[in-house]
């Protein structure tokens, strides 16, 4: 039986925060459906080492180290995207994190430079990811953004996720990527957001490391009972990113083993 026809053919995308977890998941199975990828993080040595990963696939990439927080970094290396490949036709905003470091927490308790550094870690990291896309996009008629959110950015946390300004910043996320979505449509640019349950990446190793959050897996994601993996957020990204979802924009798209189900 021949395997599937790729789903990317010809396609030229951006993915932040390609370095590792769900970034190096979208990043490698975009190159694997024939889309020619740039890899945005400053992870230079995990950036560089998959490129070398996609090159022995078959596949074509390219690393450039981007501070996603800078807006002059992240406009020159869409720029760079251009000017190597002519055209940016998938912008997947994935770089983000905790905020925990800097006294993120239940707002009442949630610091200062916990709320500022989450918000730009998260909120506005994609803003600038989506803001210098949609000026390339806006040229060549369309283009498709994805964002990646959180739950939490849907749902309330309990004690075991009392981030709140993480969670503000995933559902900044979730509203910014419904105002685009209907204001760019005319334009034929497609903005879609993804939003992750519990998934096994080097982030999330606080909560894999829990014996409580391991133990209310069954209650968090009834499908499964464990965390989900990176690659189901990115088999989520490439169907958005298909042509075969044309017709799809302004979707909120939740990977959560059936968190927000209940």
């Amino acid at each position: 039986m021949s395997a599937p026809p790729p789903m990317l053919p010809g396609l030229t995308a951006a993915v932040s925060g390609a370095a590792g977890g769900i970034g190096h998941a979208v990043a490698r199975l975009f190159a694997r459906h024939g889309a020619r990828v740039a890899l945005l993080d400053l992870n230079e040595a995990a950036g560089e080492h998959l490129v070398g990963e996609i090159a022995a696939e078959g596949g074509e990439a390219l690393f450039l180290s981007t501070d996603m927080t800078r807006p002059h970094a992240v406009e020159a290396a869409l720029q760079r995207v251009i000017e190597h490949w002519g055209k940016l036709d998938v912008m997947v905003n994935v770089a983000g994190g905790s905020g925990r470091r800097w006294g993120d927490g239940p707002v009442g308790e949630c610091s200062m430079e916990g709320w500022q550094h989450t918000l730009e870690l998260n909120l506005t990291t994609t803003f600038l990811g989506c803001k210098y896309a949609v000026q390339h996009m806006q040229q060549q008629d369309g283009g498709c953004i994805i964002n990646v959110s959180s739950v939490l950015g849907l749902v309330g946390g309990d004690a075991d996720f009392a981030t709140h300004a993480y969670a503000a910043s995933k559902g900044g996320i979730i509203s910014l990527t419904r105002a685009m979505a209907s204001f760019y449509a005319p334009q034929h640019i497609r903005v879609n957001v993804i939003c992750p349950g519990l998934i096994a990446t080097a982030m999330s190793q606080r909560a894999q490391a829990s014996f409580q959050i391991r133990s209310r897996l069954p209650e968090l994601h009834p499908l499964t009972s464990d965390f989900g993996k990176p690659e189901d957020v990115a088999h989520a990204a490439l169907f958005l990113a298909a042509p075969q979802a044309g017709f799809v924009t302004g979707t909120v798209l939740t990977v959560d083993g059936g968190w927000t189900a209940h």
